[in-house]
């Protein structure tokens, strides 16, 4: 193709301007992202072979970014600038609300986690960071600068979601999978995408500001993975 790149990382396939600003960010944290979607956490997650207490410790602190990417997502909804956006991005909420928290319960009954674990656990400084950029873009009132966090957020895990395909057995593993793969999800993120690229501003300063969050959170979600085993 000649206008447009391609990346590839597993089944998923999602298309961006080589010459645009995607690229461009994509390009500036290729080893941090990198490191992300083939870490240790998701090759023993889509082995099957991930310690339930590894698991447990991360699934209690990725909980506490519920009510975080909920309020992102709702923001998106009321400082979109065009209609349609603003419909899509409303079922994705709906979505989000019913079927990821679900997952959530389910697993956390499985896996034995009291109830004190599930609302009210002791943050990590990573769980902190991420709820506090989160809740930055929220209060901004940008809708940039909310699709950044998004487009982090939900591009890397398509992209470790689909890196293989066999699927564990275990519903604790094969459903947090499952939830950041296949069609429905990977048209998302690409919706997504091209939402970001559409609106990404054009002033030199708030490009740049906006580059600044885009680095700092690969790297929250590279740490995030890593304090699964601190």
């Amino acid at each position: 193709m000649t206008d447009a790149h391609r990346f590839a990382p597993g089944i998923a396939t999602i298309t961006v301007d080589p010459n645009g600003h995607i690229a461009e960010l994509r390009a500036a944290v290729a080893e941090a992202w990198d490191a992300a979607v083939d870490h240790r956490f998701v090759r023993e997650l889509s082995a099957g072979a991930i310690d339930d207490e590894v698991l447990i410790g991360y699934l209690v602190q990725d909980h506490q970014f519920f009510d975080a990417f909920l309020s992102m997502l709702g923001a998106c909804v009321a400082y979109g600038d065009e209609v349609p956006a603003k419909r899509r991005l409303a079922r994705q909420l709906g979505m989000l609300a019913s079927d990821e928290e679900g997952y959530f319960q389910q697993s956390f009954d499985e896996l034995g986690v009291p109830k004190s674990e599930r609302t009210a656990p002791e943050l990590t400084p990573a769980t902190t960071a991420f709820r506090q950029v989160m809740t930055e873009a929220t209060r901004s009132q940008s809708y940039p600068h909310l699709l950044v966090i998004l487009v982090i957020a939900e591009w890397l895990y398509l992209d470790w979601g689909e890196r293989e395909a066999q699927m564990p057995e275990r519903f604790v593993h094969r459903e947090w999978i499952d939830l950041h793969r296949g069609t429905d999800f990977q048209e998302w993120v690409q919706f997504l995408l091209d939402e970001l690229d559409r609106v990404f501003p054009q002033d030199s300063a708030e490009r740049d500001r906006l580059t600044a969050v885009w680095e700092h959170v690969v790297d929250l979600e590279l740490a995030f993975f890593d304090t699964a085993y601190a």
